[in-house]
């Protein structure tokens, strides 16, 4: 089995670094002017592999800080991720060209089947879904709005489309450093087959520990934000307690 990923994570608007509460684009912190610089940064503390989100791009409903994320995912040496705001195939053939690994997507996941389709036709696992839920439905554009889908059931039909990788938020722990819900990851990945990455909640070194030994079931991995920013997780003692 391949090991646990700590994925950093950089959001970024208006060209900076910054971090939401619970997504709300009027509860921001600017942790940073210079993402490229905190994505070296990342690399050099050991991460294999970085998270990024264009929460200009969530908002806009198309890419909008691209030159930048081509900047950063041209000068690591290691794979990036990125999401925000992916709506066409256009948008993710100028992401992957800027050299981006992995393209997340979310609203469009619930909104644009065909598209969805079509892009895990194309790139296969080089698409991860990004599954947001608020009290087990899935939420869109950039948590502003909730559907009526379950996101057990939008896991476990897109991956007999072809998805591979989930990345699976409960807002009501984004942000709010209380911990990752663990069970509704691994329910996540249950339903789906497929692995599944945790994000939002993950607070303390503990809370990837635990993710970590879930492995088996179906936990691949965790991105971090803000318990980095503020110190509370040393990304390279991290690496090395749950690699």
């Amino acid at each position: 089995m391949s090991s646990f990923t700590i994925y950093p994570a950089i959001d970024i608007r208006g060209g900076r670094c910054v971090r939401l509460i619970q997504g709300d684009y009027n509860q921001e912190t600017v942790y940073n002017d210079d993402p490229l610089a905190v994505a070296k940064g990342f690399v050099e503390q050991g991460a294999q592999f970085v998270h990024l989100v264009d929460l200009d791009g969530a908002k806009a409903g198309h890419p909008v800080n691209h030159e930048l994320i081509g900047r950063i995912a041209s000068s690591v040496q290691v794979p990036v991720q990125l999401g925000g705001g992916l709506r066409t195939l256009a948008d993710v053939e100028q992401l992957i060209g800027l050299g981006v690994s992995r393209v997340i997507l979310g609203t469009a996941a619930i909104e644009d089947r065909a598209f969805t389709e079509a892009v895990l036709g194309t790139y296969g696992d080089r698409v991860a879904i990004g599954i947001d839920a608020r009290n087990g439905y899935v939420a869109t554009r950039g948590w502003l709005e909730t559907s009526e889908v379950k996101a057990e059931e939008l896991a476990k039909e897109l991956a007999t489309k072809g998805a591979e990788t989930f990345i699976f938020t409960d807002i009501s722990r984004d942000g709010m450093m209380q911990g990752p819900n663990i069970e509704a990851i691994a329910s996540i990945a249950k339903a789906s087959g497929k692995g599944v990455i945790a994000s939002g909640g993950v607070t303390v070194l503990d809370d990837l520990i635990r993710l970590a030994e879930r492995q088996a079931e179906g936990i691949s991995g965790a991105i971090v934000g803000k318990a980095i920013y503020t110190g509370k997780i040393d990304l390279q003692d991290a690496l090395l307690k749950v690699r």
